[in-house]
């Protein structure tokens, strides 16, 4: 089995160490735009050898691990360049512009719109990890679009990665990821920038921030190279998300400025709701990335 992988970040890199766990009789092919992406991932042994655009037609199947405007983009050239057997399965955090941009291609059939919940705040080839996707969740979109023996191909492959299978409509999926993970991305931005605005002795933020800084801002670590275009492709929806994220925080701000505890305790009660949802993620073997 020939596979190809185009980009070898946290996610390309963790999608072919996986391939190499779980099959014995595969040839992983890897394509970055990162010449020293393209080295280190060759050096680590998560490739064998560089993948070209004049290789797809041999693949039996393509990853897509790029940055979702990009993924948009590439696609459609995947798709006109590959044989009819091959399955094509896009990685991104966003579903609705990518499948937007083959969904009248004579080979939409051979693609799966795919986005795993699973990650960590690292980048890059040494990010990848084998067990990245295992006990994790992957979202399907639009499967009725695809081809019935290549969706089945894949699902096959996601079952050897041990991964829990989750279909949904593209436009569905946008809507829901802005909530519970676009938001939280931007919120721990946001958060970083704001300490270091403020707080002009890094030494005291070593030394004072216990874990729950350290948790909050994790995702501050991310890239911002990914992620940028993930906010912007879904821009509705997270723009949505915080305003309302916004309108809460200044219904506590005016709560502080008016020494209102009654308000204090309410807001914070409220938020304590979700702590039986987060206690359930956990025990499912899929805690917040």
């Amino acid at each position: 089995m020939n596979i190809g992988v185009i980009g070898l970040g946290l996610i390309g890199g963790s999608v072919a160490l996986s391939f190499r766990k779980y099959f014995s009789k595969v040839e992983i092919w890897g394509q970055d735009a990162s010449a020293n992406h393209m080295e280190e991932a060759l050096d680590l042994g998560l490739v064998t050898r560089k993948l070209h655009p004049k290789d797809w037609i041999q693949m039996d199947g393509i990853v897509i691990a790029i940055p979702v405007d990009a993924t948009a983009k590439l696609l459609p050239e995947v798709l006109d360049a590959i044989s009819n057997r091959t399955w094509v399965m896009d990685m991104g955090s966003t579903k609705e512009a990518i499948v937007q941009a083959v969904e009248n291609h004579p080979k939409r059939a051979q693609f799966v719109a795919a986005h795993p919940i699973a990650g960590t705040e690292f980048s890059g080839p040494k990010a990848a990890s084998e067990g990245l996707f295992s006990k994790k969740v992957m979202l399907l979109c639009d499967t009725q679009n695809t081809d019935s023996q290549r969706l089945q191909q894949v699902i096959g492959i996601l079952n050897r990665f041990e991964m829990r299978i989750i279909s949904m409509d593209a436009s569905s999926h946008d809507l829901h990821v802005a909530y519970v993970s676009h938001l939280s991305h931007v919120s721990s931005f946001m958060l970083g920038q704001t300490v270091l605005d403020m707080e002009k002795n890094r030494e005291a933020i070593v030394e004072l921030a216990g874990s729950g800084f350290a948790s909050t801002v994790r995702l501050a670590k991310s890239s911002a190279a990914m992620w940028a275009p993930i906010f912007l492709e879904n821009k509705t929806h997270v723009l949505n998300a915080l305003h309302e994220y916004i309108a809460h925080l200044n219904t506590f701000a005016s709560a502080l400025e008016q020494n209102d505890r009654t308000v204090l305790l309410e807001l914070m009660h409220k938020a304590n709701e979700i702590k039986p949802i987060l206690e359930g993620m956990t025990q499912n073997g899929n805690p917040i990335q």
